[in-house]
Formats: structure tokens, sequence, C-alpha cells
């Protein structure tokens, strides 16, 4: 069997190609060519890139075969996550790669502001020796106001608080009791305009954040102020920061992103008081490896068909140990439902009883409905596509979870609802030290057989010789019976048969079959992959 193939399109640390391991067939292209790219990505299953490559609709469409793309950092401008997403290609990054370097990098930027390190620097270098001019201020008893108390803000008020500074934050998705516990004290934003020495951002950039720090805002703050962005350019508004830094309105400023990048010309650049540079949040060796090595770990999981943890277009998250060997399961209940619905359903019901019930488990809703449209859609199903078919195709879709399970200590339960009002369900659990997964219900019928390869499913009128007449029928073609449970509802009525047998059979076998014992249903269920 052919090796994956993983598509390096820019330059990444060695750490990441050994993270990958030896089962990939890696290949190289210059992301930053369009026509190499286009041409290298037909029969790739994962791409590598960094900032310089696009992975737009046109390259997706361009990689039928394509199942994960992997940013080694934390923004996702260059790559159209919807597009890939109704593609079925998960998409990754490295959202914890940088953190530590973009919260030092902020340190570097209030000290730089506060001491006119920039400024400095530039002059002696151009001959001149002014100290007097750049006297600056320190850090010790001022305050610094946080826009946004996530991770790196909260690294940032640790270190803020080693240089003797209070500090205030404006989150509104953070409780005054979490806040309190890092030694902030939460304000509105006007009120931290108002209040803070030092103001930086740390915000995700959208539609409600961009221009957050704006003309407006900036008629609040001292006019001693730095305010700094290592975050996403347009958040602060760099035309309003320039004026309202000319105007001596603002103290000064570090600003490290731009709306419009890579950039060489702003009117911030015209002023002593403001340090700017490249986009430097992320650029430390130590990120950069870590960025790769994560990502890599994550192209891994995708390629072997798991839920990834750092997937932005899957809702999911870490898998609990004890949920993830249920993932295959249910999967393989999802395309039994789908053998036995002969159609597509109108509803699906995601039932977890047991144990697990208390733990996370919508990774398994994920997993159900890939099984569900597996064998029935012609695009590539994915958990990434999953929830996407199922609004599309209309089926309404609910998980459901109790303690509740007598027989086994978890039960996985899948519950469609058809178009002409039936329904079909299928129940299945794991057991014993390996895990093995059996079949443990049939429209309503307990049994316990193996959930192998091939199960062939009767449905029928109670009476004597079935089984014998099955037997024969399939061994007169050479196919061998595996396994087998019968189960009733009451002596001479309803009965349903599970055979496990040893390969695949024919529509038209099944049909034959069925007409042979007088079956009110007859399913062949072929799981193999």
């Amino acid at each position: 069997m052919s090796q994956p193939v993983v598509l390096i399109a820019e330059e990444l640390s060695p750490a990441t190609i050994d993270a990958l391991g030896p089962e990939f067939e890696i290949r190289r292209v210059d992301g930053s060519s369009r026509s190499d790219l286009l041409a290298a990505l037909p029969d790739v299953d994962a791409v590598l890139i960094r900032s310089a490559t696009a992975m737009d609709a046109e390259a997706i469409a361009a990689a039928p075969k394509l199942k994960v793309i992997a940013r080694a950092g934390v923004g996702l401008d260059n790559v159209d996550v919807p597009a890939a997403t109704d593609a079925g290609v998960m998409v990754v990054n490295a959202p914890t790669s940088n953190i530590i370097s973009a919260a030092e990098l902020t340190m570097a930027h209030i000290l730089a502001s506060a001491r006119n390190v920039g400024a400095g620097n530039t002059s002696l270098k151009n001959g001149e020796w002014k100290r007097s001019k750049y006297t600056g201020v320190e850090l010790f008893d001022k305050t610094l106001g946080i826009v946004g108390l996530g991770r790196i803000g909260a690294l940032v008020t640790a270190r803020a608080a080693s240089f003797g500074m209070h500090v205030v934050a404006y989150d509104p998705y953070i409780s005054a009791a979490r806040a309190s516990q890092m030694g902030v004290q939460l304000l509105e934003l006007d009120e931290l305009l108002q209040t803070a020495d030092f103001i930086t951002v740390h915000m995700p950039k959208t539609p409600e954040t961009i221009g957050l720090i704006g003309a407006d805002a900036l008629t609040k703050v001292k006019p001693t102020a730095r305010i700094i962005n290592v975050a996403r350019g347009g958040i602060v508004d760099e035309e309003a920061l320039a004026a309202a830094v000319a105007e001596g309105r603002v103290g000064g400023a570090g600003i490290d992103v731009f709306a419009a990048e890579p950039t060489t010309s702003s009117p911030l650049f015209e002023h002593d008081s403001v340090v700017v540079t490249p986009h430097l949040g992320a650029s430390t060796h130590e990120a950069q490896e870590k960025a790769g090595v994560s990502v890599a770990k994550s192209v891994r999981l995708a390629l072997a068909g798991e839920i990834v943890p750092d997937a932005v277009n899957v809702a999911g998250g870490v898998i609990d140990e004890d949920v993830r060997p249920g993932i295959p399961l249910i999967e393989r209940l999802g395309r039994t439902v789908t053998a036995l619905a002969g159609r597509g359903v109108t509803a699906l019901d995601v039932e977890v009883h047991g144990e697990i019930s208390s733990l996370d488990v919508s990774a398994l809703k994920l997993a159900a409905l890939k099984g569900l449209f597996s064998d029935v859609v012609s695009e590539q199903v994915s958990y990434v596509n999953a929830g996407v078919l199922a609004e599309r195709h209309g089926v309404e879709v609910r998980l459901l979870a109790d303690g509740e399970s007598e027989a086994f200590r978890n039960v996985l339960t899948l519950r469609a609802a058809l178009p002409d009002g039936g329904q079909i369900s299928v129940s299945g659990t794991l057991t014993g030290p390996k895990q093995i997964q059996k079949l443990i219900g049939v429209n309503g019928f307990d049994l316990e057989i193996g959930l192998s390869d091939h199960l062939l499913i009767f449905e029928y009128q109670d009476k004597p010789g079935v089984i014998g007449r099955l037997g024969n029928a399939l061994g007169s073609v050479d196919i061998n019976i595996a396994g087998m449970q019968v189960a009733r509802d009451v002596e001479g009525g309803s009965a349903l048969s599970v055979l496990a047998v040893d390969g695949q059979v024919s529509p038209d076998l099944i049909a034959d079959l069925g007409r042979e014992i007088g079956a009110d249903r007859a399913t062949a269920v072929n799981l193999e992959e």
C-alpha cells in the first residue's frame, strides 16, 4: 500500500519532519509559487504551510484527496476555512505555539516604549548622543490595561506583576472571580482607557474588534499612555493612533501588527515615540519549532481518521480516553443504519448510555454522522463536513446521554427516522480487555454478535427451517457463515437473524435469500474499509 503524501509548502523546522515520522511520503514545493503549488496538489493527503501559501477554494479544489491543511502558526488568513469544510478537509493550526513568544514581545514593546529604546538606538547609530531627549518612565507602580484576558493576556499579567505594575483588564468573557485569581481588576473598556498608563491588546480579530482602539477610544486615554498591539492588525486603528501621537494625545506606541501586511509605509513610522516591528510575535526559534511539531502531530491524527483537538473546523476537543474506543464503533453503527434504511433518513438520535455518559461525548455524534453518510454521498465524508452534510440533507440530529445501562457498562444506540414514518435502531457496545465491537440490538431485538465486516440481517415471521435454508443457500455459493444470532419477540411472532459471513454478499444474492425465507427485510451490511 502506498504511503499517504504530505506536502511541505514552506520552510519548517527539522523537528517538524521528525514528528511526522516515517509513515508518510514527504514532498516539498514552494507554496508562494501559485503554478507550482497547484501542480503539486492533485494526489496529496496533507499540506503543511505557514503564512506565504494561499490554500483558497481553487487550491482545495485542485486536491481531491486532501484530508488536512496544517498551518504551522496561529493565524488562518491564508486558508479558506469554509471551502475546506465543504470539501471535508480538516484545518488545523497551532494555537498555543506562540503564546510565550507573543507575551514576551508584548513586554519588549512595553519596555521599549517606556524607555525610548527604538528612537535612542536610531539616534545613536546616526552619530547623536541625546540622553536628555530620550528620558523615559519606569514600569513600577504604573497601571497596565489588558484588553482581552485570554492565554496571552494572562501571561502578560504575570510578567507585568514582576515589574510591580498594577493590572486592570477588559474582557466580557472572563468572570470577576477568575480575574481576581490572577490579581487583575476587571473594568469596562472606557474606564480602562481612562485609567491605564500602558494599554495592550490581546483579542482575536473579528468584525466586533476591528477598530476597537480607534479615534473615539483614543480621546479617552491619558496623554502619557502608550498603546501596544502584538495581537492582530486592525484592532488598533493605525491612522487614528498616528494622529493621536502627532497631536500629543497619546504618549507613544509599540506596534507589531498592521491592517495590511507586509507594510513598509505607515504614518506611525514618522514618530520617534512609536516602536514598530514586522510581525515578530511568533518569530522565535522556540515558537516555530513548537508550531511545526504541534501541527505534525495533528496531521498524524487526521490521517489516522481521528478527531484532532486543534482542528478549527471540527466541533470537538480533546477526546477522553474512555470515549475514544466508541468512535469507530458508532461510525460502523452509522453505516449499519444506512444499510438498513436503504434510503435517506430525516432524523437521527445518537444515544449514549452508561458510565461514559458523564463525559464529553460530542465526538460520538460526529462519528455517527460520518458513518451515516460515508456510503451514500459522492464527496469525501469526514468529521469536518459530517455536520454540514446532515444540515444539507435535512437530517435533524440529537445527542442524548444518560447513565442507565443494565447489561453492559456502556451502550451506544442510533435511532433513525425514515421519510415514510418508519424507524431504524441499532445498538452496540465494546466488551472485554480488547474492546471487541459487538452489535447488541437491531430494531428492538436483543442479540450479541461481533460487528464484523460483513453482516446479513433478516427480519421475518418466526417459523422452523429458516436457519437451515439460509445456510444451504449461502453454502451453495461458497460463502461461509462465521457467526449467527437469532432473536424473536414471541414464538411464531417476529424474528430477526444476524449472520456474520466471510465475504461480501451482492445485492442480488441478498434479495434472493430474502425471498427464500419470505423475509420482510433482507439487508447486507458491508463495513469493510
